[in-house]
């Protein structure tokens, strides 16, 4: 009921501001979703994903593959459709093995017609975990785009290298204006978060090093950085050291403001653990994006999408993300991580 209500919300809150001096608008859908290890079925030698096999402990057949393909171009088919009426233009994600599962996901059906591109890097992850960046071609031109690796080595020991997640940076045209697109999957809290908090310090730092080498170049870019930062809002790699704000009044050059840090301050989350919720997965942009003049593409509103489907019914998770494996079986779900989102929106030129 209340996840309804907040969709006519949007739709009516479009239509009030956006029909002011009979203008008309496009709007277009940035997401990103930690699909939850998009492995296929075939052992790599080089990656620790013996598991996701036939023969491994998760009994990851053909068959399970192609069930989990189509579960995740269902959700990315529908973020932000209600509004725009279409799948989104970019897409971020993680947890994906390699760029086969991600030919084989903009393959399916729901996505197939919007004829999505892929950019993509094998990263040095242990488990063969990475990054992607799915893009519609008739709205989106890669122009450069580059891998940056994270070099964490355990207990300052230069022989002791941690190996994780690339973040992958792509610039290029979007319907004709130069946007900056970072893709994150930042360390993860095993170990725990205090722990392993310096990890993530650590890949703060270099999503700051890559924005301000942005800025140097224009301080008025065009950026967002999305991903699972395994952080929430408020914790100190995401305040301290990516710099992201709370507000975005009076925001002033080269900063960046993070939507859903109120979002957390409410309780909401896109994970749960131990009956506790987490809002790891984040959308950051710049300060030109949050402007007022939709002149040319401006940010307008943020969110979370869980759809009812998205969230278990039943059982000892209910109400957290109907994931796709619990226990080492296939349950049929989804992620455990629900997808985040934001619309730009830019005024046409009638």
């Amino acid at each position: 009921m209340n996840l309804r209500l907040s969709l006519l919300l949007i739709v009516f809150s479009f239509s009030a501001i956006f029909s002011q001096e009979k203008k008309s608008y496009k709007v277009n859908t940035i997401a990103f979703y930690n699909v939850e290890n998009l492995f296929d079925f075939e052992n790599d030698p080089l990656t620790f994903d013996d598991d996701r096999t036939p023969d491994g402990k998760d009994h990851w057949t053909e068959e399970i593959y192609n069930a989990k393909l189509k579960n995740m171009a269902k959700v990315i088919s529908e973020i932000g459709s209600d509004v725009t009426g279409t799948t989104p233009a970019i897409i971020g994600l993680s947890e994906i093995e390699n760029r086969r599962v991600l030919e084989d996901l903009v393959n399916q059906e729901p996505l197939l017609k919007q004829d999505y591109g892929i950019i993509h890097f094998d990263s040095p992850d242990r488990r063969g975990i990475d990054v992607a960046l799915l893009y519609r071609k008739n709205l989106f031109i890669p122009t450069n785009y580059k891998a940056h690796e994270l070099i964490i080595y355990r207990d300052n020991d230069p022989t002791k290298r941690i190996y994780t997640r690339d973040q992958l940076i792509v610039s290029g045209m979007f319907d004709g204006e130069k946007i900056h697109f970072i893709v994150n999957h930042w360390p993860s809290r095993s170990g725990g978060e205090e722990r392993s908090r310096p990890k993530r310090i650590k890949a703060a730092k270099l999503n700051r090093q890559i924005i301000d080498s942005l800025f140097s170049e224009d301080p008025y870019a065009k950026i967002i950085t999305m991903g699972d930062f395994n952080d929430d809002p408020t914790n100190a790699s995401i305040k301290k050291h990516l710099k992201a704000k709370r507000k975005k009044e009076n925001l002033k050059i080269k900063e960046l403001y993070n939507p859903m840090e109120d979002m957390a301050r409410k309780g909401l989350g896109t994970l749960a653990y131990r009956d506790n919720w987490n809002l790891f997965d984040q959308m950051i942009i710049s300060t030109e994006l949050t402007k007022k003049d939709y002149s040319s593409y401006r940010y307008y509103k943020a969110a979370i999408y869980h759809k009812s489907y998205l969230v278990n019914s039943k059982g000892r998770y209910k109400g957290y993300p109907y994931r796709s494996f619990v226990g080492g079986g296939y349950t049929g779900g989804y992620s455990d991580h629900f997808p985040v989102y934001i619309y730009l929106v830019k005024e046409k030129n009638n």
